[in-house]
This record gives C-alpha cells, sequence and structure tokens, in this order.
C-alpha cells in the first residue's frame, strides 16, 4: 500500500486517525504498532514476521548493549548485534547481486536464491542500526518498553520509503507528545501537497520518461528533455513521500526532520548533497564516515573513506554495478570539489556554478536510471550527440508541446520561489482562504486521478 493510493487515502489513514484520535494516551503507540504492522502486512505479508524478528531482537540487544556498553568486549558485542540486521538487508537484497557477480567473474553457475525484497528493508534495517549504535554510544538509555521501540522501527509514515528517523530525534515523542489543532491542520496541508506532488507532476513526468523510451524517433532534444524529466521525477517522487511522511507525522505529533531542501539550486555537488537526501547522507555521516576517522585523519585516508561512503551510499540504493557506478561518480566529483575545485567554483559567477551542479546531476540521473552500462552508454551518448541521433524530430516536438507547461510547473516548484512567496503573503486573511481551496483542490484532483487508474509508480519501493 503506498500513500498515493485510494485504499490508503480513504479507507486506511482514516481508520488509523480516528482509532488514535479516540485511543487513550497510554494506549496511542499501541495502536499505532498495530495499524502500522497492518499497513506492512498489506503489502508484505509474509515478511511481517521478519520485521516482528528485527524489532524483538533490537529491543533485547540494546538493554544488552546498554549494560555492557564499557565492558572490555562491548564494541565486539555491538558488531555482533548491528550484524544481525545488516545481514537480513544483505541476504535479501545482495545475495543474487554477489551470486551473479560469482557467476560472471569465475563462470560459475551457481543458482540464485530469488528472493523477494521486503519493502523498505532499506529504511528500517538503517533506523534499527541507529538504535544499536546510539544505545552503545550512551547517547540514549535501552529502550525498556517494546511498545515504544516497535512503534519507533514500524510508525508506518516513514516505513516505506523514509525520511530515516534517528532515534535520539523522536524518544521524547514516543514517551509523550503535543497534540494540536494547529499542527494537525498544518499536517493536512503538507500531506496534500505531498500529494499533488506525487500525482500530479511526478506521476506525469514518468510519463514524459517512458515517451522517450518509446518513442521511435528520438533525438538529442529529447534526450537531454528525458533526463530532466527523470531528474525532477525522482526529486518529486521522493520529496513527495517525505512531505507526506513528515505531515502524517505531525499530525500524529512527531516531529520528523526535513529530508529535501531545494537540492537543484545548489553550487556545488557538496552543497547538492547537502540538500538531497538529507536522512540517508547524515546517517551515513554520523555512523560510517566519522568512524572511520572523518576528516581528522591524512588526505590519503580521507578519499578512502570518502569513496568507502559513497560505494555503501550506491549500493544502499539498489543491488547493482551500476549503482555502485553511481555512488562512485559522486564520490569521486567530492574529492575533486574538496582538494581544490571547489574554491575556483566559489570564484565563478552563481550562474556558471548551477549549470555545472545541473548538467552533472542530470548525467548522473542518467546513469541512475540505466539498468545496464550499455543502456547508461546509450543514452549519454545521444545527449551528446554521438548517438547518430538527430539534434530533433517531430516526436520530440509534440512530446515537448505537450508537456510544456508541466515542466514549467515543475522547474519553478524545484525552487524555492513559491515558497517564499507564499511565507511574503500568508499572514493576509485573502492568501488563507486560498491556501485552503487550494489544498481541497489538490486532493481533489489526485484523487480523481488515482480513481481513473493512471500511471502511479513509486520510485524508491525498489531501494
Amino acid at each position: 500500500m503506498v500513500f498515493s493510493s485510494i485504499p490508503f487515502l480513504y479507507f486506511f489513514l482514516p481508520v488509523t486517525l480516528l482509532c488514535y484520535l479516540v485511543a487513550p494516551r497510554k494506549l496511542k503507540n499501541t495502536v499505532l504498532l498495530v495499524f502500522s504492522l497492518l499497513f506492512y502486512w498489506w503489502g508484505e505479508p509474509k515478511y511481517a514476521l521478519l520485521m516482528v524478528f528485527t524489532i524483538t531482537f533490537c529491543f533485547v540487544a540494546g538493554i544488552i548493549i546498554e549494560n555492557r556498553r564499557t565492558h572490555p568486549k562491548g564494541k565486539l558485542l555491538l558488531g555482533f548485534s548491528a550484524a544481525v540486521p545488516l545481514g537480513l538487508l544483505a541476504l535479501f537484497k545482495y545475495a543474487d547481486f554477489l551470486i551473479g557477480s560469482v557467476n560472471s567473474l569465475t563462470g560459475a553457475d551457481i543458482p540464485l536464491l530469488k528472493l523477494a525484497l521486503p519493502i523498505g528493508i532499506s529504511f528500517y534495517t538503517f533506523q534499527a542500526l541507529s538504535y544499536l549504535v546510539d544505545v552503545y554510544r550512551g547517547d540514549v538509555p535501552a529502550q525498556k518498553n517494546y511498545i515504544n521501540l516497535a512503534t519507533y522501527i514500524v510508525l508506518f509514515p516513514q516505513l516505506i520509503a523514509g525520511p530515516i528517523v534517528r532515534y535520539t530525534t523522536v524518544v521524547e515523542d514516543l514517551k509523550s507528545r503535543r497534540h494540536s489543532k494547529e499542527n494537525v491542520a498544518l499536517g493536512i496541508r503538507r500531506f496534500v501537497m505531498g500529494l499533488g506532488k506525487k500525482v500530479l507532476v511526478a506521476n506525469l513526468l514518468g510519463s514524459l520518461c517512458t515517451a522517450y523510451r518509446e518513442s521511435a524517433e528520438p533525438s538529442v532534444l529529447f534526450a537531454w528533455v528525458y533526463a530532466v524529466s527523470y531528474a525532477l521525477q525522482i526529486y518529486f517522487d521522493f520529496s513527495a513521500y517525505s512531505d507526506m511522511a513528515i505531515g502524517t507525522g505531525k499530525i500524529l505529533g512527531f516531529r520528523f526532520l526535513e529530508n529535501f531542501d531545494y537540492p537543484f539550486i545548489s553550487k556545488s555537488i557538496t552543497e547538492f548533497w547537502r540538500r538531497w537526501h538529507i536522512s540517508l547522507g547524515s546517517w551515513f555521516r554520523d555512523y560510517v564516515y566519522i568512524p572511520l576517522g572523518g576528516n581528522r585523519v591524512g588526505a590519503k585516508r580521507q578519499i578512502f573513506n570518502i569513496l568507502v561512503v559513497w560505494c555503501l551510499t550506491g549500493l544502499w540504493h539498489g543491488a547493482s554495478w551500476t549503482y555502485m557506478a553511481w555512488g562512485l561518480y559522486f564520490g569521486i566529483l567530492l574529492i575533486i570539489e574538496k582538494l581544490f575545485l571547489k574554491r575556483h567554483l566559489e570564484k565563478l559567477p552563481a550562474a556558471f556554478q548551477h549549470i555545472y551542479v545541473l548538467l552533472l546531476v542530470l548525467v548522473s540521473f542518467v546513469l541512475f536510471n540505466a539498468e545496464t552500462f550499455t543502456m547508461a552508454k546509450d543514452d549519454l551518448a545521444v545527449m551528446f550527440g554521438l548517438g547518430g541521433m538527430p539534434l530533433i524530430s517531430d516526436d520530440t516536438l509534440y512530446n515537448l508541446s505537450s508537456y510544456a507547461v508541466l515542466l514549467l510547473v515543475a522547474v519553478i516548484g524545484a525552487t524555492p520561489a513559491c515558497k517564499r512567496l507564499f511565507k511574503r503573503l500568508e499572514a493576509k486573511p485573502a492568501v488563507q482562504i486560498v491556501e485552503v481551496i487550494t489544498v481541497a483542490a489538490v486532493l481533489i484532483l489526485s484523487t480523481a486521478y488515482l480513481v481513473d487508474g493512471s500511471f502511479n509508480p513509486f520510485l524508491y519501493f525498489r531501494f
């Protein structure tokens, strides 16, 4: 079940919120846990037990780690405890990738396991790991209430696509949280606008990407339109889910941190990754990069640390060499910026800095969306006029004219222009009325689109 679906919008969410509203304060986490497990069971019934196992293991391991963290073998205990959820992630997500790689390199014929990927396993595994590490570090006490820990790990708003929520962020909210009409109103607005971004923008951009793939007359211009469309699609798709998760959390009294901060306005790749998928970047920084030595070591070791982080970042997104290459691509760019390029970039006009970032990011997402290196090479060859394709074609002009308004809306929406305008005008009564009407219109239009059964993928399901 995804947020942008009729069953979720008009059955699961209303029933959940109603039961949560009428539940006594002491039972609110229990209600959230039951409905979160039901939410997961709806999409992955056979893997619900896997999630319960992960929760139970982390609950017991957290208490043991807290009692033994100063013991000489405390770090070894943490390593074993972390290995269990990581091992499950490796089994379900990477086993066939490793077997296939071994078969390709050695000529062996080891049969693939062909295990289905449990939805959201990358997200809830990282949340479980952050809890265990934070307990070991003494940042938080081990959770002695099983219901509270289970609610944290399985909380449905951020279960299948993040943002990755740290235990330290919500530990107080799990104990006691404040509910208010203002937060409910803000949460509803955030959720509905996220829904609109997903259904009315990301999905239609996906249709344009499909039109390029199916085109009988591809061209250089169409390849660039495709690259722009896919980069915007994945941004609106994923940031929309984060909006809906943050909005739902606000309704329930949780304060989730922001996950996107208009990354396409960045002036360097370093800045881009401070603004894109913030929860993932900060997770790798705090739990991998800094423990490896971070910036406190020599230049060679620092480069090694960055490459390790970005190899893992690529693999986190998927079990494929193209994802690994995508991660290394950004890792190398970040190293180049850190060593010398960034200080020279800062001397250039802002427009050149933006063009530099956008060009490299567009290339990266062409690689990200390619199933094979050959596919990526062919797409990039067309983009840069090396694929023997015409500069423009009739099919290109037809699709460009059909989607021109959508592309304009998406480009503007990917900048803070609308947010800044709203901030200036939000205190005016007329604007508040327009806001209510807009939110209602977005909900109605999104619902109509979903009822029509139109194209409605969710890109980050596969991660």
